[in-house]
């Protein structure tokens, strides 16, 4: 495919501006909420001050695992159906206001976790707020910031979200460092204090809902045409007239015609649009890729990164290094690092299904090590360690760092990239919800599952994620094309051509880039789907159940 920007048409430069960056990055903030708490939660809930104050405690052994993993498994189911409420908020009120409730939900459930102080019930409750409003954050901003893209910086604006997430990821491991070091850890503060970090992103992701440009393709869709003309204009630096602006209005108006079909005989409303989804996807090409999208978070999540947070501080430990969370916090560093500078630099000029495959690959067989040193080495176990088991040891602790590094720029970020990118956009609000569901469920049954596959295969877990990572290489050879570059009004070619199970093949078929050809006509040549309504009345009338 090239190492390069493919443009799907002559681009003036100034669509490459610093407000379509400024608004990717504002977007991409929401991602910081739940990277920071995948961080911090693990650690802050298992201190003694923490297990003091609420009663942990005073409980039986069963009742602390079922404790830890209950305060998980909350956030998790709750992201889970805070993104199926994403889809009708995106339909409804539109991007703009969905990602300003879900602010909203997330603050309150921080500042409810912070007040507590004695009571696990408001703990509980806290964990359930944050996660219904990353939820819903996980399904609009992938989608929203895909539809702001220029088509061919569209890998780094999506993958501002991956950015955000690890920027997140690598404070709460430091915010853990430097609590251990600073903090009696028998105190309140030793808990409340990580947890009050969490109204920091929040913060600035509400402040920045305030300055957010609605999506145009969703201000057409209401009938609201000048206000989206205005926004693509502030979008793109360039005149209502300019061809670039023209050719785009076109696409959009070709595709939202499309859209107001999907609903037609099923009623108004969103319970009419909801049903003509579901007769959309009866389409096996829309089909095709709503099941790939659950291939792809399926495979993200059992990966392999679980075991390498579960297992690290242990090996770490064994081999004498004896400040864990400062190594743990070197690990993030390195998983940060890799995913900026390859979201930055990267993912538009290498693309998403190569170094997906290359990704895995190495991720494999870096598990696989780790596996054979467990098995061999035993140093979670292991009173006394040889100095070859040492030495190993010190080579393991370099692979994990390694595995961050590959794992950065692979299954990581890029299922959200993908997936955000394949959709038409009559579909787009659903698909997006779709995607958060699938991350979001996916990462409840690896959860749930990796507690019970350690007690069962031990050392030979990190064997069996290195055979999903082997699986993730032939599903991307198969079943994912090349999206950098690629107008999503050309995604329903590609995944319903010749190409759609032989995916090695997109270059042959549509040479020389593998870009397939782009339909649209110029707004003067497409029919108005408004039928001289006034602006905002078609859409009233379609939201109106």
């Amino acid at each position: 495919m090239g190492f390069k920007i493919i443009e799907d048409r002559p681009t003036p430069p100034a669509v490459y501006n610093w407000r379509v960056y400024l608004m990717g990055c504002c977007i991409a903030c929401g991602a910081l909420t739940f990277g920071y708490d995948a961080a911090f939660i693990g650690t802050t809930i298992t201190r003694p001050g923490f297990t003091a104050a609420f009663g942990i405690d005073n409980m039986t052994a069963s009742q602390k695992t079922s404790n830890s993993a209950n305060l998980t498994s909350s956030f998790t189911a709750a992201c889970f159906f805070g993104a199926v409420f994403a889809w009708p908020m995106m339909e409804v009120w539109g991007r703009r206001p969905a990602l300003q409730v879900s602010a909203a939900i997330f603050n309150i459930g921080a500042v409810v976790m912070t007040a507590a102080s004695h009571q696990l019930s408001m703990i509980y409750a806290g964990r359930v707020l944050t996660g219904l409003g990353v939820g819903i954050i996980t399904a609009v901003v992938p989608s929203f910031l895909a539809e702001l893209s220029p088509p061919p910086v569209r890998g780094v604006m999506t993958g501002l979200f991956e950015i955000a997430y690890q920027i997140g990821n690598l404070v709460g491991f430091w915010i853990n460092y430097g609590v251990t070091h600073t903090i009696d850890l028998h105190s309140s503060k030793s808990y409340r204090i990580p947890i009050a970090v969490q109204l920091i992103p929040g913060g600035m992701f509400a402040i920045g809902c305030l300055f957010f440009k609605e999506s145009p393709m969703l201000l057409i869709k209401r009938g609201k045409e000048a206000e989206a003309i205005r926004n693509l204009e502030w979008l793109r630096m360039l005149p209502a007239d300019h061809q670039y602006i023209q050719e785009e209005l076109g696409m959009i108006y070709t595709r939202i015609e499309e859209e107001n079909k999907v609903a037609g005989g099923e009623g108004k409303g969103v319970k009419g649009y909801f049903i003509g989804c579901l007769r959309e996807m009866k389409i096996s090409s829309i089909r095709h890729r709503f099941i790939l999208v659950w291939g792809m978070m399926f495979l993200q999540n059992f990966s392999g990164a679980i075991t390498i947070n579960y297992y690290s501080p242990a090996i770490f430990k064994a081999i004498g290094l004896t400040d864990v969370t400062l190594w743990t916090g070197i690990y993030g560093v390195f998983k940060a690092t890799g995913s900026i500078a390859f979201y930055i630099y990267g993912i538009d000029r290498f693309g998403r299904r190569r170094p997906w495959m290359l990704s895995a690959a190495s991720c494999g067989l870096c598990l696989i090590y780790l596996g054979s040193y467990i098995k061999v080495g035993h140093p979670g176990t292991a009173k006394v360690l040889s100095e070859s088991t040492k030495k190993g040891g010190n080579a393991a602790t370099a692979i994990i760092m390694l595995y961050a590094l590959f794992w950065s720029f692979g299954g990581n970020g890029l299922p959200w990239i993908v997936s955000a990118e394949i959709f038409p956009v009559k579909l787009r609000s659903i698909a997006g919800a779709w995607a958060g569901c699938g991350q979001w469920f996916a990462s409840f049954a690896a959860t749930q599952a990796f507690p019970k596959m350690l007690l069962k295969m031990d050392w030979g877990v990190f064997i069996f994620f290195a055979g999903v990572c082997a699986a993730t290489v032939l599903f991307t050879f198969i079943w994912i094309p090349e999206t950098k570059g690629i107008p999503i009004e050309s995604m329903d070619i590609l995944f319903g051509g010749s190409t759609r199970h032989a995916q090695w093949r997109q270059k042959s078929v549509y040479p020389p880039d593998g870009v397939p050809p782009l339909e649209y006509s110029l707004p003067h040549q497409a029919e108005t789907p408004y039928g001289g309504k006034k602006e905002g009345d078609d859409y009233l009338e379609h939201s109106s159940v």
